[in-house]
């Protein structure tokens, strides 16, 4: 599968569902001031998550160009990137869990062809604010996955935001996908870095609108905030082990080959440089013209 073959089957199956789709929005946020970059796809959406109405309605879709430098270190590996896309869909005090859920289980299990079996999920365990997730568990028995399928962990893995000190945020269900490796120990899953378990897809729901003393208080409409990375499904369609074998890195991989030639160069510092080459040029070619510089955007380009 290619990556717009992948983009198109994504909009056109939200938009079948009510969906309006929206296009990208700058790698510059201008609804978010707490952050540098756009680096999830909801920024462009902040003041509508907040309760102001969205010109086109709210139902929405879109494949939002993210930069997320809090990454920098761990790319080189198979999936982390610092330039990556992100498939959304939203839901504007819409619909909520459930019908969240059964969407991207229909999308990832009869659109794609992905065997249930290969699927993992996690939900918020609660704490002493937020209770424990048991809708979304539900759902997700309800939808075709056993309870085996499923692990609760804390805010550290399944809360999402505020991405900035204060705004919206709230539990979220993340799927992954199991790439086969055995298990490094009784207690792997999800949350375990050893490689088994790569995320694909994340649905956050938006409650809460964190403020400036950590208090929460409820958003006034219920919001669902979801986010799939292309290059990582489009490498478990594709039955690759990497993002760097997908059509959207072979270009600079080859092209480095060729200037390098016969020098050797350790295989993550190769993945290192097309990733940031990669990355620098959709930074270079927003429409905000981000150049070099010493402080903010400018500093996160050069580093």
């Amino acid at each position: 599968m290619k990556a717009d073959e992948l983009r198109k089957m994504y909009v056109e199956f939200f938009c079948e569902r009510g969906h309006k789709e929206v296009a990208s929005a700058s790698l510059l946020p201008e609804n978010d001031p707490t952050v540098l970059f756009t680096t999830a796809g909801m920024h462009p959406f902040v003041p509508y998550l907040l309760g102001e109405k969205h010109p086109q309605g709210n139902r929405l879709v879109d494949v939002q160009k993210c930069v997320r430098t809090g990454d920098i270190d761990e790319v080189g590996d198979d999936t982390h990137l610092t330039f990556f896309e992100m498939l959304g869909n939203w839901s504007l005090g819409d619909y909520f869990k459930r019908e969240s859920i059964s969407m991207s289980y229909e999308f990832l299990v009869t659109k794609l062809n992905i065997p249930k079996e290969k699927l993992a999920v996690t939900v918020f365990e609660g704490d002493d604010i937020v209770p424990r997730d048991e809708e979304s568990a539900k759902v997700w028995m309800d939808n075709g996955l056993s309870e085996s399928q499923i692990y609760y962990y804390g805010r550290e893995d399944n809360w999402w935001g505020p991405s900035g000190k204060t705004g919206p945020c709230g539990p979220d269900t993340e799927i992954f996908y199991d790439m086969g490796k055995e298990k490094c120990s009784p207690n792997c899953g999800p949350s375990c870095n050893c490689g088994k378990y790569v995320e694909i897809w994340n649905n956050v729901f938006m409650q809460y609108n964190k403020q400036i003393d950590g208090s929460y208080t409820e958003l006034k409409q219920k919001n669902v905030d979801t986010g799939m990375g292309l290059e990582r499904i489009l490498t478990i369609l594709n039955g690759y082990t990497n993002v760097y074998e997908t059509e959207l890195f072979v270009p600079v991989m080859t092209r480095l080959n060729e200037i390098i030639k016969d020098r050797k160069m350790p295989l993550r510092e190769k993945r290192i440089v097309c990733e940031h080459t990669r990355a620098i040029c959709f930074i270079l070619g927003d429409d905000k013209h981000i150049i070099p510089s010493n402080n903010e955007q400018g500093y996160r380009w050069r580093r």
